[in-house]
């Protein structure tokens, strides 16, 4: 047996390795999980994470084991490794840790690297700064924090890195990469410090702005992903103000979509009712928190500007004046719930609440089940609202494409972190392989809104089934990319190879050990749903879809593109 050693002092003659040190610091991290593909490169690492008692949950790909780790976390609310070997194993990665980054995840890639006596002479999977970008292994766009790790007095610097880092309200993705040697190299016992990290919050004297500007003027509420952690004092705000709110795609639930001052979901899959509380009730400000405001939040809508313009509130103040540069912007730096805690306690007194909003947002007229071929996309959504978003507890999420216009135009959520997509990256391929790693982290029911385009890129079933998790997949099947096709006609542009040959998902996931079913008709899919809630494992419903249906968000995105290619 090894021997640990107290504190971060000299070796003693029986030492443990750099793993296995790495390895307890890790669950002192509050780390439970590792999302791999298992190399040679890393192959002491993950012996050792394994016998330290953190869970390994081996995948078929590393794009899928980091998306899945990605969701994982974001549903378990705890950082989560992903451990990926030399060469394309960390290049595999890569796309879905510039989604947690832009997502704001808590996000830690462990990689191998080439041994230094190696480098430069031709090895496999070479590994290191000499035949791989360094912006790879150093800080930047991608990383928070990265480095190749080169000796075990290291460690103790990289774990107050790390602790420091997932304590930021805004993410944290870190890149580690080990040369094999060094892996099995003497480590060092590990005392984690006692380290705190206080969120941005606003002075004093910004508050006391805020109220002035809101006391003298109209205004409505813009709330975007940041501001999740924030629902109950948004609901405080709201009782007190009597604003009107808008959602963006991603802070769905975080104020009741039923509630009569909720006027609608903005950018991709946008609502009607925004415009109308636009032009109507006119607010002279919009409050915007926990936004940048980007394309698929806003896609630029000059009608979002005021007369009196933004009030914005950002943990990042890069954020200002930056997707709407020419409109006049009161930023304020600070973390969303601090920021409503203070502005509640600063409110006046006799502060006049405001009337409702003309046109708050209403649930769509049901739709009654037609004998014909083919599922009506709002039918599918209307169904999917009923028995999954009403009837039970499941992570509802949304690919990139169709199906997330869809899902943020027609669903309807009342509490926070019940709906998932990834408005500010949109990688397809995304929450296909990201509803596993949910399923998981929240040892309950996930379930993906998904094109067939997306499914067949990445989808991970057999690992679901490895681990038995809760994922549903419901499919969107009409043989096409759908919006790249409508897009480029929309355009005025020949579609070039959209079609694909229509794909049998249901048997698709029998053949790996999972289960499915295919719905032609609109009189069977609720059935199927019920049946994919039931089912004690990954299900598949694969949904043949009106190929005619137009996607809520064609429109503006057709405008923005238009607008770009003359930019």
């Amino acid at each position: 047996m090894t021997q640990l050693f107290g504190g971060w002092g000299q070796p003693s003659e029986r030492t443990t390795t750099v793993s296995a040190s790495l390895a307890d610091g890790l669950r002192k991290l509050g780390i439970e999980d590792v999302f791999t593909i298992i190399g040679g490169g890393i192959a002491p690492l993950v012996a050792a994470l394994q016998r330290s008692g953190l869970r390994i949950r081996h995948f078929r790909h590393e794009g899928g084991a980091a998306f899945a780790a990605h969701e994982a976390s974001l549903a378990s609310k705890k950082p989560v490794a992903v451990c990926v070997t030399t060469g394309p194993g960390i290049y595999n990665a890569l796309t879905a840790i510039a989604a947690a980054r832009a997502d704001g995840g808590r996000m830690l890639l462990l990689s191998g690297a080439t041994s230094p006596g190696m480098r430069g002479r031709g090895a496999v999977q070479e590994t290191g700064f000499e035949t791989m970008p360094a912006e790879i292994f150093t800080a930047g766009t991608l990383f928070h924090f990265a480095k190749i790790v080169h000796d075990a007095r290291e460690l103790p610097v990289l774990f107050s890195r790390l602790k420091n880092g997932f304590q930021q309200a805004g993410g944290f993705s870190v890149h580690l990469s080990f040369p094999l040697s060094l892996q099995d190299a003497p480590g060092l016992s590990n005392e984690l410090p006692e380290l705190t990290v206080s969120e941005p919050r606003a002075a004093k004297q910004a508050i006391q702005n805020v109220v002035s500007k809101l006391e003298k003027h109209t205004f409505g509420l813009w709330i975007g992903h940041g501001a999740r952690a924030a629902n109950r004092e948004i609901h405080q705000f709201v009782a007190r103000t009597g604003c009107a709110v808008i959602s963006t795609p991603r802070a769905k639930g975080v104020f009741p979509e039923d509630h009569p001052h909720y006027v609608g979901v903005s950018g991709a899959g946008a609502h009607p009712t925004i415009e109308h509380y636009l032009k109507t009730d006119a607010p002279d400000i919009l409050l915007v928190v926990g936004t940048r405001l980007g394309e698929v939040t806003s896609f630029w809508n000059p009608n979002f500007v005021r007369p009196q313009g933004f009030i914005h509130v950002d943990i990042d103040p890069s954020a200002f004046g930056v997707a709407y540069p020419q409109t006049q912007t009161m930023g304020i730096c600070a973390e969303s719930q601090s920021f409503f805690q203070d502005l509640l306690e600063n409110l006046p007194a006799n502060f006049a609440p405001r009337s409702p909003p003309t046109t708050p947002l209403t649930r769509p007229e049901r739709l009654i089940a037609r004998p014909n071929p083919w599922v009506r996309t709002h039918f599918l959504m209307q169904e999917v609202q009923r028995i999954l978003v009403d009837n039970s507890d499941a992570i509802i999420m949304s690919e990139s494409g169709n199906s997330f216009a869809w899902a943020n135009h027609a669903l309807r959520f009342s509490t926070p972190d019940r709906y998932r997509t990834s408005a500010a990256f949109g990688s397809m391929g995304h929450f296909v392989t990201g509803v596993v790693g949910a399923a998981l982290g929240r040892k309950g029911k996930a379930a993906v809104l998904t094109g067939d385009g997306a499914m067949l890129m990445n989808n991970e079933i057999n690992t679901a089934v490895a681990y038995e998790a809760q994922a549903i997949w419901i499919v969107l099947n009409d043989g096409r990319f759908g919006l790249t096709e409508l897009g480029m006609e929309a355009l005025e542009l020949e579609p070039i190879e959209t079609r694909m040959p229509r794909t049998n998902f249901a048997l698709f996931a029998q053949s790996q050990g999972a289960d499915g079913i295919v719905v032609n008709q609109e009189r069977d899919l609720a059935d199927a749903l019920e049946k994919a809630l039931a089912y004690q494992g990954p299900f598949v419903v694969d949904v043949r879809i009106e190929p005619r249906d137009v996607a809520p968000m064609l429109a503006t995105r057709i405008a923005s593109l238009r607008a770009q290619r003359g930019g």
